[in-house]
């Protein structure tokens, strides 16, 4: 049939649920996925290449075969009761989106919010959908205790780019009446600007910035499209099919600021590029940024890590 490919979703029980990022670019250092997969189909997720653990394609694959996690919150409990646990903000959503549609259904997200607050456990949401306002009660008192907050990610507000880009993504629109819903509610929130693609959502810097600012950010932070694995195979084939008229540039920019390769995946230069294009999309931003009161140099909203108190443990009990 021509229509869209079916959503094949099947359980994966994890073996654990916490994952430790050693990277020092990245600005957190545990993150959960409760997905493995994403239905949003975003053609420059580096996510992707995940897939291939799975003998599955990093490309129709990762957006059809999605896997949720059923014993995520049983899986947290667990590493909350360890002696050797030690608090710091969790990140969910760092490699797939919490709030992919599946989320309607599993719920899998909010099952793990409602733990991060009754054990006052700090917790940070990177995430492109308007579903996120679905959990506003569990943010909103989080936020209020200093123990939540939440990225959006907007890449572009041209309707008909992110309709390529990220086809079943919610409207830039959307995602901008969700960050003032947030904000509106007393939770923290931050625009991530990301991937900035060469002469295809560079020009768009400025624009973005400001709507999310309007819309009530307060921090901001981008990262230039990072090609590892399968990756730039598939993009270089999605330029094909979409902007065959400038195929040639974009990739021609994305290697000056990768020193002449596809990709440069050391720390320090994968987020960011180097070279004059990237320096000047940093200053660009960073001028953005002031003008529109975003905070954009220290990324990250400070959480209190010292309310959290572990499960089986009563709240006053923390001197027994």
């Amino acid at each position: 049939s021509l229509g869209a490919p079916e959503t094949v979703i099947s359980a994966m029980p994890a073996g654990r649920i916490i994952s430790n990022n050693n990277s020092p670019d990245v600005p957190f250092d545990v993150s959960i996925n409760p997905y493995q997969g994403c239905e949003h189909g975003c053609v420059y997720c580096y996510a992707r290449p995940s897939h291939s653990y799975l003998d599955l394609s990093p490309g129709l694959d990762f957006e059809t075969r999605i896997f949720y996690k059923p014993n995520a919150v049983a899986r947290l409990i667990e590493t909350w009761e360890k002696r050797s646990y030690e608090c710091k903000p969790i990140t969910i959503g760092a490699n797939t989106d919490p709030y992919q549609p599946i989320e309607k259904s599993q719920a899998i997200t909010r099952q793990l919010l409602e733990k991060f607050l009754e054990h006052r456990h700090p917790v940070n949401i990177i995430t492109k959908s308007h579903l996120v306002t679905r959990d506003l009660d569990l943010l909103a008192e989080l936020a209020s205790a200093r123990l939540a907050s939440v990225a959006i990610s907007i890449p572009t507000m041209n309707d008909e780019l992110k309709r390529v880009m990220e086809p079943r993504v919610p409207s830039a629109k959307s995602r901008l009446n969700a960050l003032a819903e947030l904000s509106a509610k007393g939770v923290p929130t931050s625009v991530l600007v990301a991937p900035i693609i060469p002469a295809i959502n560079d020009d768009e810097i400025e624009a973005t910035l400001e709507a999310a600012a309007t819309a009530g950010a307060d921090q901001a932070r981008y990262i230039f499209l990072r090609l590892p694995h399968e990756l730039k195979n598939l993009f270089a084939e999605w330029l094909e099919v979409h902007f065959p008229d400038r195929a040639e540039r974009v990739l021609s920019l994305i290697r000056q600021a990768s020193g002449g390769r596809d990709y440069d995946s050391r720390f320090g230069m994968r987020q960011t590029g180097r070279g004059p294009y990237a320096e000047m999309l940093g200053k660009r931003f960073r001028a953005a940024c002031r003008r529109n009161g975003l905070n954009g140099e220290n990324y990250q909203h400070v959480l209190d890590c010292n309310q959290f108190f572990p499960p089986g443990q009563r709240q006053l009990g923390l001197d027994l």
